[in-house]
């Protein structure tokens, strides 16, 4: 049986990663203020954002203050949008309610301190904005472009930039493999899109030399990697590793498939 290539990591803090060996340092959530408006005027000690969505409301788990820092009050905004018009506009389905914060929008936040300083993120397929939106909230210094195919989810997210004062987003309708000429990024993330085999494919290429790839990914994605093989092989994707961030914070943690494309830039 052929050696598994991947390492399994638990990140048991969303501020302190400590799988990247070796990589381009990473900074914690919500540092950095060139490229954004910093909610540093705002009182981010206020009481926690509840939100509805055609059902129960999650109330903002403890803890998520910590995670945005500065950026807590566009955060609750997103939140508060997301909860308004995500089933009208079919961004989320109508039984999300009770975990909105906690499944959604925090699970997509712990990825925040791996992204390189000042770097470009594309986020493919980003659909509500998960988790794109949500990074470009935690870190303003980041440039990030959007990537959607689908119409009325790029005016979504155009209209949520708008609303939320972000000046470090770019939204790109386009599929994937036709928003190459928007590149190349430092690193590409995507959420529920579709399993590797097919993903990589269309996600390597957006990518320059020694970029990064940063899946959110299911219980499943050892099988994900093992299906891929060949993909992986032919898309010259090297140092996998599977980050299980947020434990303590949400109910389920978030699985980080990270790897490198070719070689150092």
């Amino acid at each position: 049986m052929a050696e598994d290539p991947t390492t399994v990591s638990r990140e048991t803090s969303p501020l302190d990663p400590r799988g990247g060996a070796g990589r381009d340092a990473a900074v914690g959530v919500g540092a950095g203020a060139g490229a954004g408006v910093s909610d540093s005027d705002s009182d981010s000690d206020s009481a926690s954002v509840s939100v509805r969505l055609g059902g129960e409301i999650e109330v903002e788990p403890a803890g998520t203050a910590q995670v945005f820092g500065e950026q807590i009050t566009r955060a609750r905004r997103f939140a508060a949008d997301l909860a308004h018009y995500g089933e009208q506009l079919g961004l989320v389905g109508p039984l999300e309610a009770s975990r909105l914060w906690s499944r959604h929008i925090i699970n997509c936040a712990v990825v925040a301190p791996y992204l390189r300083a000042g770097g470009r993120l594309a986020d493919v397929g980003s659909g509500a904005g998960l988790p794109g939106l949500v990074l470009a909230i935690a870190r303003p210094d980041v440039s990030v472009t959007l990537i959607e195919p689908m119409e009325r989810r790029t005016d979504w997210l155009r209209d949520e930039t708008a609303r939320l004062g972000l000046t470090n987003v770019t939204v790109l309708r386009a599929r994937a493999e036709d928003a190459v000429s928007a590149g190349p990024f430092d690193q590409v993330t995507a959420r529920a899109v579709s399993a590797l085999i097919k993903l990589i494919p269309v996600t390597a290429p957006l990518l320059r030399r020694g970029g990064e790839l940063l899946f959110l990914k299911g219980a499943r994605v050892a099988d994900e990697i093992a299906a891929a093989t060949s993909v992986l092989r032919c898309h010259h994707v090297n140092d996998i590793e599977v980050l299980e961030l947020g434990e303590g914070i949400v109910p389920e943690v978030t699985r980080l498939f990270r790897a490198t494309v070719g070689g150092a830039s």
